[in-house]
């Protein structure tokens, strides 16, 4: 039986945080786990009652907020296992999931990544990700499958290959994440694993979806649906991710077409929804490119927000 490394990331989230706990320790069938939580410069330190409460899971306390990936980074360089199972901490988990992934992964060693089906949390039974389609590089475009469907079962054949893991349930082997490398801390937040799966393709392995394993999740829960951090992170790392994974005529094109359509849609979104106040940020996400190369650590937003 191979041992699983569970990693967590908590920013400001305490109760959503000993959900998950609870359900990894009560609803979790899988018995060799090793838990660990990284609080991610929260305002609260909530490591020390959580040592005490929980003396089998180890935490990590980090001042500074590093992001998804520099939190999940800090925990990995942490961890034991032969397996790196990375779940949000806004998800909760269904008792045969684990078992299920690990199977994947001993089955297949080609497999590098794999992910679970996603249900939203408040609605069980609908889809939140049943696989992504590939990914368009001269738009930066692609499509959750299933998402806001009722799942009735129609995707289940869909177990295999998928254009990308998803960031809120992923299981990884040692072995691929020691030949791709950690995640790159420089996207902060959003795109991060679709550059990571790019990598791990990269390095000569799959990417899978295991639609017979289930987990739960309270979407947005870190980030609130709709803010000027989102719209700043997903609109310069759509840029970032392009420039990173394509050719320099990919990226032309790429840039053409996010001029001339993207911009002006996103701009009378902003104006008709009455969200003004967006318009900056979308804008330094596109300048923060004249000035950084795609590995600058230079983020573009305060980290303490």
């Amino acid at each position: 039986m191979k041992r699983v490394s569970i990693v967590t990331v908590n920013f400001n989230q305490q109760k959503i945080t000993e959900d998950l706990l609870r359900s990894l320790t009560e609803v979790n069938t899988y018995p060799d786990l090793e838990i660990i939580v990284v609080d991610n410069g929260s305002k609260e330190n909530f490591v020390p009652e959580w040592q005490i409460r929980y003396p089998a899971v180890k935490f990590i306390r980090s001042e500074l907020n590093t992001g998804f990936a520099g939190g999940n980074n800090i925990g990995l360089k942490k961890a034991t296992g032969e397996y790196y199972f990375l779940i949000n901490n806004d998800t909760e988990v269904t008792p045969d999931l684990i078992e299920r992934l690990v199977r994947t992964l001993d089955e297949n060693p080609e497999i590098g990544v794999v992910s679970p089906k996603i249900h939203y949390f408040d609605q069980p039974g609908i889809l939140q990700y049943a696989g992504y389609t590939q990914m368009n590089y001269y738009t930066a475009r692609n499509s959750c499958i299933g998402q806001f469907e009722e799942d009735n079962g129609q995707y289940d054949s869909l177990t295999g290959p998928t254009g990308y893991a998803h960031g809120a349930a992923m299981m990884l082997s040692r072995e691929a994440v020691g030949k791709a490398g950690l995640m790159g801390e420089n996207y902060f937040l959003y795109y991060e694993e679709l550059d990571w799966c790019e990598r791990i393709r990269k390095a000569g392995y799959e990417i899978h979806v295991n639609m017979q394993a289930l987990i739960y999740h309270k979407e947005s829960v870190s980030v609130g649906k709709k803010s000027t951090l989102k719209e700043f992170f997903m609109n310069r790392n759509r840029i970032l991710f392009i420039r990173k994974n394509t050719s320099f005529a990919k990226f032309s094109i790429f840039c053409i077409y996010f001029l001339l359509l993207v911009v002006p849609r996103n701009l009378i979104s902003y104006i008709k929804n009455r969200e003004t106040k967006f318009i900056p940020f979308f804008f330094k996400a596109i300048t923060w490119h004249f000035s950084n190369s795609v590995d600058s650590k230079n983020l573009g937003y305060p980290v303490k927000f």
